[in-house]
Order: structure tokens, then sequence, then C-alpha cells
């Protein structure tokens, strides 16, 4: 259960319908996403903070706020240039993305509602500045292929662990997963 993070990217792009005049119209907006890209990650994070779990994970070390927030004003901008026009350094990056958060225990739970506090205050910010409702769509599907990245990495780890451990198949872990589901 290898992912590979070019074709999944494909894929999710396929699938949420990110077309080319949405990676244009990111790119002629990358200027506006750098400027309010702090902001966001105030929101973000301010959002986060307020768990008690979370904000745990988020002040384990000193520097941790740091880094985390200018590592966030990265990620929001890429969003906007594409790094390599959305094509295998931003797949990479997504999915290293991913793997991080699995790493440091930021389950689907916390990302989905701070990705969606994301969506919320850019499409607030989006309005006050006069955007268009087509930037904030394209954005919005960005930000789902991104959250997609994350949410795939705790599968293909969590599968990935389960079939090392117990030496089953992949066939067989799917089984059981389609049984365990319906008897829930």
């Amino acid at each position: 259960m290898t992912l590979d993070p070019h074709t999944f990217m494909a894929t999710l792009e396929k699938r949420i319908g990110l077309t080319s005049e949405d990676k244009e119209l990111l790119k002629s907006e990358a200027n506006w996403g750098l400027e309010v890209a702090s902001e966001m990650a105030d929101h973000f994070y301010a959002y986060l903070g307020r768990d008690a779990e979370m904000d745990a994970i988020l002040h384990a070390s000193n520097e941790r706020m740091h880094r985390l927030h200018e590592t966030f004003i990265q990620w929001f901008h890429e969003m906007f240039t594409g790094m390599d026009n959305w094509g295998n350094a931003y797949a990479e990056r997504r999915w290293k993305i991913g793997l991080v958060h699995v790493r440091l225990g930021i389950g689907p739970q916390h990302v989905v509602p701070a990705m969606a506090t994301v969506i919320y205050e850019v499409g607030k910010r989006l309005t006050k500045d006069g955007k268009s409702a087509n930037l904030k769509d394209a954005l919005g599907r960005m930000c789902m292929i991104d959250l997609a990245f994350i949410e795939q990495a705790y599968i293909e780890v969590s599968s990935s662990a389960v079939l090392r451990e117990t030496g089953w198949s992949e066939g067989l872990f799917k089984r059981l997963i389609v049984s365990g589901a319906k008897a829930m």
C-alpha cells in the first residue's frame, strides 16, 4: 500500500475538478496569498490552540510555534504558486506534510475543522479585499487536495504498519476492514 504522490495528485485534481483556469487564477493572486498567509496562520493556530491536546502538541518546545507559523505561511503561499505547476514537487511536499501530521499525532479530527477555519477566514478576507468568488472556489479546491493528502497519510501509515506487523496480505486486510465496518 505505497502511495505515489504524483499519481494521487493527478487523481485528486480530476476528482475535485481543479482546472488549468483555477491554477492560472491562483498564480495570478500569489502575491495576495503571501500577503494574507500570516493572518491565516494566526486564525489556524488560534483555532487549534483552543484544544488542550493540540495546544500541548503546538507548544511542545519553545521554538515550535515559530517554526509552525513559518511553515504555514510557506504552505499557504505554495497553494497559489503550485511550486512546479502542482506537479511532482508539489505532490511530494504535500505527502511529506501528511506524514509529519501523522508523526506528530495531529489527527483528522483536528486538521479537518482547522482547514475549515482557514477556508472560512480566507473567504472573509477575499470578500473584504474584493477578490472573486472564483478565487475562493479555486483555493477551496486546493485546500481539499491538501487535506486529502493528510488524511491519506493516516490510512497509508496505519495500513502499512498493520500489514508489516501481521504479515497479512493487502486483500485480507481490506476484507477485514469492510467486514468490520459492516459489523458497526
